[in-house]
């Protein structure tokens, strides 16, 4: 009796040895599939260290319009909205179609100053998605400035604007906006993005920022943008 019982207890420790295997064979495919996928992956940046910076800003200055589509999240200290927005910039106006759940939700224009929209904005909303959407999509459209530098930034500045711009990338990092004269608008930029030239064309890929958050008073707005293009005033 103790001799069979031997022998059946050693038929079960061989099931459990082999159950164990399987497992661990199991493990070890997981682990080569995930492996790859974990492995950190190579993000491309731009990198114009050795571009003259005053070149690079006079060739941005040749955009006429700035054409975009962006997710937008406005928030405050009670509520948060999010939805869509169509957006063309120049230089002297804009032009916002806002939508929610795929519906026009209103619209906004701007021209020379004079701003239009439907439904009305309050002063706080206006002043983010008019001055701050501007201000932020057209950086480099900044009067009578002076350059300061360090090591890793230059930075632009007049009597009410700030613009801090990094060396490698050239892209702008933070923008301060004095508003009224005592207020102030903070313009924050993140992730890098390219925009791919045609293979025959001569101009280099250019690159934007394709996050931007975008502060006022206890509001804020987050822009996440979807698509990019910008026309010149040499092709008009």
């Amino acid at each position: 009796m103790w001799k069979r019982s031997s022998k059946t207890s050693g038929y079960k420790n061989n099931g459990a040895y082999a159950i164990k295997l399987s497992i661990q064979y199991t493990i070890s495919l997981l682990f080569l599939f995930l492996i790859p996928s974990c492995a950190p992956k190579h993000i491309e940046m731009p990198y114009f260290e050795d571009v003259h910076f005053e070149e690079a800003i006079s060739d941005l200055k040749r955009v006429s319009s700035i054409d975009a589509i962006v997710s937008v999240e406005y928030k405050n200290k009670d509520n948060a909205m999010s939805g869509d927005a169509i957006l063309k910039i120049s230089e002297d106006s804009l032009h916002i179609r806002l939508y929610y759940l795929g519906f026009l939700a209103g619209e906004i224009y701007e021209e020379n100053g004079i701003i239009k929209s439907n439904p009305r904005l309050d002063r706080n909303k206006g002043i983010l998605l008019v001055d701050g959407l501007k201000n932020s999509f057209f950086w480099w459209d900044i009067k009578d400035y002076f350059i300061e530098e360090d090591k890793d930034t230059y930075i632009l500045k007049n009597s009410y604007r700030e613009v801090i711009i990094n060396k490698k990338t050239l892209l702008p990092v933070r923008q301060t906006l004095e508003v009224n004269g005592r207020d102030k608008l903070i313009i924050y930029y993140s992730e890098p993005s390219k925009i791919e030239r045609d293979l025959n064309s001569t101009v280099p890929s250019l690159w934007y920022n394709s996050r931007l958050n975008i502060e006022f008073s206890n509001h804020s707005v987050d822009i996440k943008i979807k698509s990019y293009a910008i026309s010149y005033k040499s092709d008009l």
